[in-house]
């Protein structure tokens, strides 16, 4: 099978790649497994010394990265690609690993020794989509590689240069070829892979319906599974919150990397008091995005990924005017608009009724509810399949703790959006998945506990 990337620049083919057969998808699987158990024997200091060298390899292809990144999925030259918060990620989980991964001593006596050691699993396996291709993968990839781990790397369709970049670096440096392989693979093969048992552990990031496909094909193999899939997160400004920066955040947070964000906002609640001069702001800071060509400075807003997502979003957009939806956004400021490239929309008169404030839109466009008061607003942010993040806009963090505690999500921000920190457990709730990346419970969802009770007499 030939996988194909459609750049959204201008619809011609950017790149094709064969995918495994079967056959040689099995000798790559075998090949990572035996090259594990002597990855997991070097010290815990190489392994963190060579992802750190591989990381910085990254970092010196950047100027031949960034406009790949343009041409594979439409994100702007202008914001230089993804390279700080890669090395962000990979330099945290560098830092903590000898603490996170340090065996857990309880007893050590002239009569017995008892301790927890952390272990890999094995071979981990990685799907990683396009949206952020390098920051998403890293996640993982640097974590599991530093554990002990062989990785076996799967990047989407869409963005089939970012594996073999990630490889390049990789081996550049020393990791071995066998203990992080890029590998192209349909969906078949993927399954099929997974339902007999090749990996010890599979980390998806992705859809929802993606998700169903992995618990799928691992049912009955115990195969441990990491999810982060859809997600529909809301912004919360109170009525104290200071507006300009609520509203430069939030919409930013909103339509960023063409709202192509796993953590975008993607429906905003405004206290009453502050509703009007909310959207006026939000209006004119979208009104003043510049639609166009990825590879062009002036650029602030590309194509989306695919015309099929761009087609998506504008159906929700009209679903929901002819529901009764106010949009404010003029099409004349946008005269690109077509095809992959979407114009940015705000639209106000919704309800959670309209699909495009329930469904993942993933693209430029939010819908802006007023609510009177604190319960208003938890009722509506709860009211979601998803729960990835909520953003919350007070000068009050008790007030904004207690709220969190009862949002159904899995981070909450205080006065910022849009953010990953590798100090944080990234993970989710309902249906957008299960599992935890980064921070030490990154570390222990990409090793197993093993307990040892030595008797010394």
């Amino acid at each position: 099978m030939t996988i194909t990337c459609i750049s959204p620049i201008d619809g011609s083919v950017y790149a094709t790649r064969e995918s495994l057969s079967r056959s040689d998808a099995d000798s790559a699987v075998s090949r990572a497994k035996a090259a594990q158990t002597a990855w997991a024997a070097r010290s815990l200091k190489d392994r963190i010394e060579l992802v750190q060298a591989g990381v910085a390899a990254v970092g010196a292809m950047n100027d031949e990265i960034v406009p790949e990144i343009a041409w594979q999925m439409g994100r702007p030259v202008r914001y230089g690609g993804e390279f700080g918060g890669f090395n962000e990620r990979a330099s945290y989980m560098a830092q903590i690993a000898q603490d996170a991964l340090a065996p857990i001593e309880v007893e050590d006596s002239a009569a017995f020794r008892r301790v927890i050691k952390r272990v890999p699993h094995g071979l981990v396996f990685v799907v990683a989509p396009w949206n952020y291709p390098y920051m998403t993968a890293i996640n993982t990839v640097a974590p599991a590689l530093i554990a002990g781990n062989a990785v076996m790397l799967k990047h989407a369709s869409q963005t089939p240069l970012v594996g073999e970049r990630l490889a390049q670096a990789f081996h550049s440096v020393g990791i071995p070829e066998d203990v992080f392989q890029n590998v192209f693979l349909d969906h078949q093969t993927t399954s099929d892979l997974i339902a007999d048992r090749a990996f010890d552990f599979v980390n998806f990031t992705g859809s929802v319906g993606g998700g169903k496909a992995m618990e799928a094909a691992a049912s009955g193999t115990f195969t441990g599974l990491g999810l982060e899939l859809g997600g529909k997160d809301p912004g919360y400004v109170m009525e104290d919150a200071n507006l300009d920066a609520a509203v430069d955040t939030l919409i930013d947070g909103a339509m960023f990397n063409s709202g192509q964000c796993c953590c975008g906002i993607e429906r905003i609640y405004v206290h009453e008091s502050l509703f009007d001069a909310f959207v006026e702001k939000a209006v004119a800071i979208v009104s003043a995005y510049k639609l166009g060509n990825p590879l062009d400075e002036a650029t602030t807003l590309g194509p989306m990924a695919h015309v099929r997502f761009a087609d998506e979003v504008r159906g929700q957009i009209a679903d929901a005017i002819a529901a009764g939806a106010t949009a404010h956004i003029d099409p004349s400021s946008f005269p690109e608009d077509g095809g992959a490239y979407l114009m940015p929309q705000i639209l106000t008169n919704v309800t959670h009724d309209m699909r495009v404030m329930r469904e993942e839109s993933f693209g430029p466009v939010v819908g802006i509810m007023p609510v009177k008061d604190d319960a208003e607003a938890i009722a509506l942010m709860n009211d979601s399949d998803f729960g990835l993040t909520a953003s919350l806009w007070t000068q009050d963090a008790e007030r904004a703790e207690s709220i969190a505690d009862q949002i159904e999500t899995g981070t909450v921000f205080m006065n910022r959006a849009d953010y990953l920190d590798p100090g944080l457990c990234w993970t989710g709730c309902k249906d957008t998945g299960r599992g935890g990346g980064l921070s030490v419970i990154g570390y222990h969802n990409l090793t197993r506990p093993k307990s040892y009770h030595l008797k010394k007499a």
